[in-house]
């Protein structure tokens, strides 16, 4: 497991981050989860789009340029839905409900340890 820091406040996010980097891994993600604790999240690189069709559990989502600088958060973001990242995101970031919400800011430098 890795851990999340927000390099911009220097706050340690959560420490039970998990890489999405197989096919099966980023394809399933929380599928299959009723929720999702407060200390863990899913980091899935190459990846600017989401979708939540299926999903019993409510999730942040939090997508990052190739920089891991916040492009754009979506708070508790609803099922059976998709959500993208615009232009400039190239990983994305999912998280417990309401976890990004004072924690994280557009513009925030994120990284995993």
């Amino acid at each position: 497991m890795l851990r999340l820091w927000n390099c911009t406040t220097g706050e340690l996010l959560a420490d039970r981050i998990s890489r999405g980097s197989t096919p099966w891994g980023r394809a399933i993600g929380y599928l299959l989860r009723r929720d999702v604790d407060v200390a863990e999240g899913l980091w899935l690189d190459r990846c600017s789009l989401i979708h939540t069709v299926g999903m019993r559990a409510s999730i942040d989502v939090v997508f990052m340029d190739e920089t891991q600088h916040v492009v754009r958060i979506v708070s508790r973001a609803r099922r059976n839905r998709i959500f993208g990242g615009g232009a400039r995101a190239v990983a994305t970031l999912e998280l417990a409900p309401g976890f990004a919400h004072g924690r994280i800011a557009p513009g925030d430098r994120l990284r995993l340890e």
